[in-house]
């Protein structure tokens, strides 16, 4: 299992970079909708089944399970956590004026977010098959505990951003989120990731499915991602490092209270397993 851990790692590190070279073999292509990105974004699932089919991985633990019973809650709670913490920093942007309102919206976001749920969903029914239904699935029976957990599978997640964040995202778009230059970006994406990783590495342990995580993901990228990017909310030139939605200080403190509360409340939960199975003894 560890021999395909460790290539499945190498392969996804570096499919980016063969999209980025499939790229300059075909220059004339839509920025953000090219076949490199293509690549970049569909070979770690390619990877995922290969190792599953030929090298001896199986198809069980893939967390297709819906496993409703008795975690309906965590599914309530992973629709709800982007658009809890996202209303709680825009919040704090409106009572201390660090944002700008003129473009907000909210039948227009509204529209923007029910139109893009589709297509994040099947987007991220592929990534959560394989950062959570792979990758954190084998790193469970390889029997990490939670802080290298934590640190593995969002560092992997992390650094196989490194092409979009260097190569493949456009620079408005790196600006309207934060005013820094790629390499700074590229960093604190990448610190960012692992921050969120816990959340979502909690609500699999606690579900062991991956489908509360397709509707987290999903939630995130249709509501979040467009405020920024569409420009329904400009960030006071200065306070973007605080505030913003996808990359503030703030905000990342927030995810990470988040997850570091699922945790304690698995804890808890499993506390209670194991006293109830002495009792049964």
């Amino acid at each position: 299992m560890k021999r395909n851990v460790i290539t499945f790692t190498i392969v996804v590190l570096l499919c980016g970079w063969l999209g980025v070279w499939v790229d300059k073999l075909l220059p004339e292509q839509p920025q953000g909708d090219s076949l490199g990105m293509g690549i970049w974004l569909i070979s770690p699932l390619f990877a995922t089944i290969l190792l599953r089919a030929f090298a001896g991985d199986g198809w069980r633990d893939m967390g297709l399970s819906l496993s409703l019973k008795g975690n309906v809650k965590w599914y309530i709670t992973a629709l709800l956590i982007y658009p809890v913490i996202t209303s709680i920093i825009v919040l704090l942007g409106y009572v201390f004026d660090w944002m700008d309102f003129s473009n907000f919206d909210m039948s227009t976001i509204v529209s923007v977010f029910v139109s893009g749920l589709l297509v994040q969903f099947i987007k991220n029914f592929f990534e959560e098959s394989v950062w959570r239904g792979y990758l954190t699935s084998k790193l469970i029976q390889l029997k990490l505990n939670d802080f290298w957990l934590y640190v593995s599978v969002g560092g992997v997640w992390g650094v196989w951003h490194i092409p979009y964040f260097l190569v493949f995202l456009t620079e408005n778009d790196i600006t309207s989120v934060l005013p820094v230059n790629r390499w700074v970006f590229m960093l604190v994406g990448i610190v960012t990731i692992i921050f969120w990783n816990v959340m979502y590495t909690e609500i699999y342990l606690m579900t062991k499915s991956i489908w509360p995580l397709v509707l987290m993901h999903m939630t995130e990228d249709a509501l979040v991602n467009p405020l920024i990017l569409e420009g329904y909310l400009n960030i006071v030139q200065g306070k973007e490092i605080l505030v913003s939605p996808t990359a503030g200080i703030i905000t990342t403190f927030l995810y990470l209270l988040v997850g570091l509360m699922l945790r304690a409340k698995r804890k808890k939960r499993e506390g209670r397993m194991i006293v109830a199975d002495i009792s049964l003894q």
